[in-house]
């Protein structure tokens, strides 16, 4: 197993900004622009036969193509100020 991550480690030992981020978290995730987000996702893995199977993500391109990609790689992908650094 991993060590944790900086922010995780922070969020371990206080319990007041885990809560606080848990509810920005909460709010963000449950606007209509997120659920749209996430229903395209699902739906382009279900058409390409490995929704549910745990079979890798679906990558946003920089043309906004969604290409297959090991979850390790797309989801530590973060560039300098938190600019994308998509293929």
């Amino acid at each position: 197993m991993a060590a944790k991550s900086r922010s995780a480690r922070y969020y371990a030992s206080n319990p007041k900004a885990k809560a606080k981020k848990k509810k920005y978290d909460t709010k963000y995730h449950s606007t209509t622009e997120r659920k749209k987000y996430r229903s395209e996702l699902n739906a382009a893995r279900k058409k390409r036969g490995i929704a549910g199977k745990g079979g890798g993500d679906l990558s946003h391109t920089k043309s906004g193509k969604l290409v297959r990609e090991s979850a390790s790689k797309n989801r530590a992908r973060q560039g300098a100020n938190g600019k994308s650094t998509k293929k």
